[in-house]
C-alpha cells in the first residue's frame, strides 16, 4: 500500500521508505510526479495526520448536506480494518488541513462521524463533517470534489493531488485489475497507471482527477515496491483465471463510481439502496 506514513513508521512497511516528516509543511514532498494538467489544482483537497484526501460531493449531493471527506480505509485512526471488515457510523473526531488551489492550507475540517470504511473489495474511508458544503464554501471560497458515477474507461488521462505532500501526479489509466490481492486484503477492478503516477507514502488517499472532466474517478491506495508476490506493499494481478502477474514499480487506485448509489437524501449511507454495490458489515 501507499502506507499511511506515521502508522507505517510503526509497522515498518511503507511505500516509499524513510522517515515522516514532524508535518507534511515542513518538508520538500519526495521526488517523483510530473506537473498537473492545468485544470486540477489542490483545492479541496485534505492532508490528514498520515495520508491525503479530498472533501468530496456526490452527483446528488446539495450544499447545505454535512460533507464528506475521502481517504483510504488503511488510513483509518484505528488502524487496518480486517479483511472482510466493514465500519458503518462509527465516532469521530478527525481533523483535516483543507488546502486552497495553491496548495496552502487555509482552514481545519473537523469530523463527527466514520460514515463508512473497508479494505474489502476497495480501499475507502469516508468521513461526516461537522460542516456543509455551502459553510465552507462560505468559510474558505473552497468547493468539494464531485465524484463520476460512471466508470472511467482506459487511456483516460488522470492527475492524483495528494494534500499530504502537497504534491501532483500526472498519467493515465493503463488498464484495470480484475483482482488485486495485497497480504490479507483483495479488491476488485482496480485502475492500473501508466509508470508516470509513481505515487509514495504519503500519497495514500490522494483523489484521483478526470483531468477531461474534474470529477474524482478512483482513491489512490498502493503500488509494487519490491517485486514480491502478493505480499503487503507488493500487490499481485489476479485474473478472471486466476493467473498472477507482478508488476513491480507500478501503482494502482481503486475505483469509486459505485460510492454515489450507496448514499441517500442528506449524504446518509444506505447500503440497502438498489444499485448500491459496496461491501456490507
Amino acid at each position: 500500500m501507499n502506507k499511511p506514513l506515521l502508522t507505517a513508521l510503526a509497522t515498518l512497511v511503507i511505500t516509499g521508505a524513510g522517515a515522516a516528516p514532524a508535518a507534511a509543511t515542513d518538508r520538500a514532498a519526495p521526488a517523483g510526479g510530473t506537473a498537473a494538467a492545468r485544470a486540477v489544482t489542490f483545492a479541496g483537497a485534505v492532508s490528514l495526520s498520515n495520508c491525503s484526501g479530498s472533501v468530496i460531493r456526490l452527483p446528488a449531493s446539495r450544499d447545505d448536506d454535512p460533507a464528506l471527506v475521502m481517504s483510504n480505509g488503511h488510513c483509518l485512526e484505528t488502524g487496518f480494518p480486517a479483511a472482510g471488515e466493514v465500519v458503518v457510523d462509527r465516532a469521530s473526531s478527525r481533523t483535516f488541513g483543507l488546502l486552497d488551489s495553491a496548495g496552502t492550507r487555509v482552514g481545519t475540517l473537523r469530523a463527527n462521524r466514520i460514515a463508512y470504511a473497508t479494505m474489502t473489495d476497495t480501499d475507502v474511508a469516508l468521513y461526516r463533517l461537522t460542516a456543509t458544503y455551502a459553510q465552507i464554501r462560505n468559510a474558505y471560497g473552497i468547493d468539494a470534489l464531485t465524484l463520476n458515477d460512471t466508470r472511467p474507461a482506459a487511456g483516460t488521462a488522470v492527475t492524483v493531488v495528494s494534500g499530504y505532500w502537497k504534491r501532483t501526479y500526472s498519467c493515465a489509466v493503463d488498464g484495470f485489475a480484475h483482482r488485486l490481492k495485497e497480504g490479507e486484503w483483495t479488491w476488485k477492478d482496480s485502475i492500473r497507471y501508466t509508470p508516470a503516477c509513481d505515487t509514495v507514502g504519503g500519497t495514500s488517499g490522494s483523489p484521483v482527477v478526470d483531468d477531461a472532466t474534474g470529477r474524482v474517478v478512483a482513491v489512490n491506495n498502493t503500488g509494487n515496491e519490491d517485486g514480491e508476490r502478493c505480499t503487503v506493499n507488493n500487490p499481485c494481478e489476479v485474473d478472471a483465471n486466476g493467473a498472477v502477474t507482478v508488476r513491480q514499480g507500478v501503482n494502482y487506485a481503486q475505483q469509486t463510481y459505485r460510492i454515489p448509489a450507496c448514499f441517500g437524501l442528506g449524504n446518509k449511507l444506505d447500503l440497502g439502496r438498489s444499485g448500491c454495490a459496496l461491501p456490507k458489515p
